[in-house]
């Protein structure tokens, strides 16, 4: 089946917002099995709209369209699609009454032009938004062509693809062969390395074949088989898995494209029964923000601390102040303390402390990306220095990571 994606929007065009959605899609649609051939950008304007779709029909089965299905005016997407097939928009049931519920929980009034978004196509199939209120839809024209619309935000997107579009595109489009699928997530090891490590692998693929992807501060594997026997395709993976897990496993954390670090490091503390406190000064948060992602993440995470000058180093953590002077706030001695201090206030099993130079100036002498990290713990407090690179924000994620790493590997020793 030949694809292609249309995202919509003239943010897109002025460079305001990045078009992270064609990536995304192109990726999940080749795991389905389903080839994209073309990737367009279009502003908000029906007119351009509508050429596009029709040179979209004459050289693809599936047309893909993200963006433009929100409640203002220039949303045009689903209404221009309509005309286009042919069809009538009309409410979409479980859409209204969700969106109903939102505006009724936070009491807030709902604007006439909020009920654009439960709109659908008369003969299509509605795909529920999860994370939004714009619903999405699925339709099959008489001519053949497939129409898939999804919402432009990925946090929007992303979950309507996992939960209703694919299982919805492996229904429509069952084959004899099917494609399955397996993600592997590494940390602390680069793609070029990676790759070179498995060049064997990755140069003499045939099925299954290997797919790399680089993401921030981490690496992925697709391992694909395609099949017609599930149990066979299972072994398969198997027999490839534990090759890869023989050459780069000390880097390997978890399976799924839906998974993070974060999530491991709290599943772990799930099973281990243990308790977690944080104190951060470069990363201002971020640690506990991640992990504050996590469902279920306060049966582990009892509470942290945000320290981002010397000052509240000293009030809130008790550290002393001379002592401060003396080593600096970029030292393996006062991580330590910063640590040892936290854990001992949030009376937790754990506690991880951040503090470095995220930059771009240097600070107490040291260059930006200087950053140690500490793991306090009732056998004591050991700690790491690191040297990251690149720009503030990489640089404080970058930190993240590696403090969610450090604490994974402890846990697995536990």
């Amino acid at each position: 089946m030949k694809a292609e994606i249309i995202a919509v929007g003239t943010e897109l065009l002025l460079g305001q917002v990045v078009n992270t959605n064609a990536t995304f899609l192109s990726e999940e649609l080749a795991g389905l099995g389903i080839d994209v051939y073309y990737h367009s950008v279009v502003g908000d304007n029906a007119e351009r709209l509508e050429s596009l779709l029709e040179l979209a029909d004459q050289r693809s089965e599936l047309i893909v369209l993200c963006g433009g299905l929100g409640p203002t005016e220039d949303d045009l997407t689903k209404q221009v699609t309509a005309a286009h097939v042919g069809q009538e928009l009309v409410r979409d049931e479980v859409g209204y009454q969700n969106l109903l519920s939102f505006f009724e929980k936070r009491q807030r009034p709902m604007t006439e032009n909020n009920l654009l978004q439960t709109l659908v196509f008369k003969e299509g199939i509605s795909l529920q938004n999860s994370a939004g209120l714009a619903v999405g839809i699925f339709y099959t024209s008489i001519k053949g062509n497939h129409y898939l619309l999804l919402p432009g935000p990925p946090s929007e997107l992303k979950p309507m693809f996992y939960h209703e579009v694919v299982p919805l595109l492996q229904k429509q489009f069952q084959k004899e062969e099917q494609l399955i699928s397996r993600v592997l997530r590494f940390y602390g090891i680069g793609e070029s390395q990676l790759v070179t490590d498995l060049a064997d692998l990755i140069q003499g693929q045939t099925n299954p074949t290997i797919a790399p992807y680089a993401k921030p501060n981490e690496v992925t594997l697709r391992l694909t088989v395609k099949t017609t026997d599930e149990t066979e395709a299972i072994t398969q993976l198997d027999v490839l898995e534990a090759v890869i897990q023989e050459r780069v496993g000390e880097f390997f954390y978890g399976y799924g494209e839906e998974n993070s670090l974060a999530n491991v490091v709290v599943d772990l503390l799930k099973e281990k029964q243990q308790t977690l406190t944080a104190a951060e000064s470069l990363t201002a948060g971020a640690f506990q923000s991640a992990l504050g992602d996590i469902s279920g993440v306060s049966e582990v995470f009892l509470g942290g601390f945000v320290t981002y000058s010397a000052q509240t180093k000293a009030n809130f953590l008790g550290i002393d102040r001379d002592f401060l002077e003396q080593v600096g706030t970029v030292s393996q001695a006062c991580v330590e303390q910063m640590a040892l201090h936290a854990r001992k206030l949030a009376q937790t099993d754990y506690s991880v402390a951040f503090s470095g130079v995220a930059g771009p100036n240097e600070l107490e002498g040291q260059p930006a990306g200087t950053v140690w990290i500490a793991l306090a713990s009732e056998q004591g407090v050991h700690s790491q220095k690191y040297h990251f690179s690149r720009d503030r924000s990489y640089i404080r994620h970058s930190a993240v990571m590696a403090g969610l790493d450090l604490l994974r590997r402890e846990l697995l020793n536990k």
